[in-house]
């Protein structure tokens, strides 16, 4: 084909996402290329959100001097091995300004010399059979690249639109005007009750005569389910509103149609009330505005290689390698791959997905380029393994980013223990299910976890939670806190909780390292079992 260029990874998008794996694409030495619809990076970011600040935390001020430790609470840089650029170099504001993220990532790209071709859209995507496994991504311009494998990194960029009769009356949140003035003396109606739809009310408190949003379900809050997707506490000034009686409201149900008034032009919305037997109310508003998220763009792939959609056809189905389950070779990146641990932890953010596009990475050099998952090897004894799990839950910025999805893991084979960082735990069981690490008898996972309901229970509430607190064995710790798992053929078949520490140091002889110590001793290394041979071939380390 005239004109076709050739390369072995095309990443789609250059976000946040598609930078990283460009980062780790470059430093890997392959033949790649990352395509931007944009003029420049994080294209996203120069319209969303619309009252132009992140909600994602920006610590400058951490009493730490380990890069590692302040990535903990620096929810915007992207991972490097240089450590840098870093976000927190670009301004010192907790919740900065979407502007600041779109000169970040700039900065990134620019500094370590990715190969990015802005004001490139691709605008089909295709496998022809001929090609033999090979996409065709045909670019707006003409422009033509076949690519052995894909890593869309596109994000949610279609408004997702409900099954509202008369919905397209109503204006969408990526269109409505954000100058509050325009909405003096109006009565609002809100559709959603995420943080887009909290935060459009905020910014309209002074000027509108009455704000109402509505939305089935009950109300999440990020303080209470950790999930940072949930409503944050910098965007509920609205709550207070509501509940000191200040005209404004929260409406639990459903829209079911919007409709033009004859009678003052302004509009006629019939809401669904769950609280009162679902009773059906008509109530007047001078505007609607439509706050109810986004979702992916699967138009642009053809019948042959389109990807299954999931959670309401609002993002692409996913392995626990991130690569579509029915079209092979396709993978994701960023915030589409929320998917896979879905308002449980934090793919869906970039102090969460950083750390899974470098997993993806690494899958990605195991499939295709022969290469081992980074990993030590450990002395076979109950001390030197509790000693390394404890080195790591106290620094890791992984674990306690992607919490409860990503984790390290203890592999005992014949001659060997190996320690592999950072591996999904899905994806480490399926692995080890098709002997992708080799043979292994048993093995460990460390994550950090929350305890068990930690969702439903308010940790304000001192009466629920002060025998938690009084727990030593972190059994009922509601609390961030590491957990030791011992499995074999996928069977859990003990588990250790490392009790909380208000410092998050896991670091007490008597109250973390001699309970671990006793129960590996107990469980991994059980007395009348032959520990692995050091001296076998099969304990010789790979390189990391």
């Amino acid at each position: 084909m005239s004109g076709e260029e050739r390369i072995d990874y095309l990443v789609v998008g250059a976000g946040p996402a598609g930078i990283q794996a460009g980062y780790f694409l470059e430093r890997a030495g392959r033949d790649y290329l990352v395509v931007e619809e944009g003029a420049a990076p994080g294209t996203f970011f120069t319209r969303f959100p619309r009252h132009r600040t992140l909600i994602s935390i920006n610590k400058v001020h951490t009493g730490w001097d380990d890069p590692e430790l302040r990535l903990r609470t620096d929810w915007n840089s992207l991972l490097s091995d240089e450590r840098g650029p870093l976000f927190t170099a670009v301004t010192p504001r907790y919740f900065p300004s979407a502007d600041d993220m779109v000169g970040y990532l700039a900065d990134f790209a620019a500094t370590h010399r990715l190969r990015i071709r802005y004001n490139t859209r691709i605008a089909h995507i295709s496998r022809p059979a001929h090609l033999h496994g090979d996409f065709l991504a045909q670019a707006a311009d003409g422009t033509t690249l076949r690519a052995k494998r894909l890593i869309v990194a596109t994000g949610v960029t279609r408004p997702h639109i409900p099954p509202i009769d008369g919905v397209e009356l109503a204006e969408p949140y990526g269109e409505v005007s954000v100058d509050p003035a325009e909405f003096t003396g109006k009565r609002v109606l809100i559709i959603g009750r995420g943080n887009s739809a909290f935060e459009t009310a905020d910014n309209l408190v002074e000027t509108a005569s009455v704000i109402h949003m509505v939305g089935p379900g009950s109300l999440r809050l990020a303080w209470q389910t950790h999930f940072v997707g949930h409503l944050r506490a910098v965007n509920n000034n609205f709550l207070d509103t509501y509940q000191l009686k200040s005209q404004n409201a929260l409406l639990d149900g459903e829209v079911v149609s919007i409709r033009r008034s004859d009678e003052d032009g302004g509009y006629r919305v019939a809401v669904k009330f769950v609280r009162v037997a679902e009773v059906v109310k008509e109530i007047s508003y001078d505007r609607v505005i439509l706050a109810t998220g986004f979702r992916f763009d699967a138009s642009l792939f053809a019948e042959e290689c389109r990807p299954e959609l999931t959670i309401k056809d609002r993002f692409p189905a996913q392995t626990d390698a991130w690569e579509s389950p029915n079209v092979p070779d396709l993978y994701f990146a960023g915030t589409i791959t929320q998917v896979r641990d879905f308002k449980k932890s934090t793919s869906g953010f970039i102090h969460g997905f950083r750390y899974g596009v470098r997993a993806l990475h690494r899958i990605l050099a195991r499939r295709y380029h022969g290469e081992a998952w980074p990993h030590t090897e450990l002395p076979a004894t109950p001390e030197a393994v509790a000693d390394a799990v404890l080195t790591r839950v106290n620094r890791t910025s992984a674990l306690w980013q992607l919490f409860g999805f990503l984790g390290d893991a203890i592999l005992v084979g014949a001659g060997s223990v190996g320690h592999y960082e950072e591996v999904p735990v899905d994806h480490l069981h399926r692995s080890l299910a098709d002997g992708e690490f080799g043979p292994v008898d048993r093995y460990l996972t460390v994550t950090l976890e929350y305890g068990a309901d930690h969702d439903k229970v308010n940790p304000f509430d001192i009466s629920v939670n002060r025998l938690s607190q009084q727990d030593t064995g972190g059994l009922d710790s509601r609390y961030l806190h590491p957990v030791v798992r011992l499995w074999q053929d996928g069977k859990v078949l003990a588990d250790h909780h490392i009790t909380e520490n208000l410092e998050n140091e896991w670091d007490s002889e008597e109250v973390h390292r001699t309970p671990l110590v006793r129960f590996l001793a107990t469980h991994l290394f059980p007395a009348g079992r032959p520990a692995p041979d050091p001296a076998s071939p099969a304990a010789t380390p790979e390189p990391s």
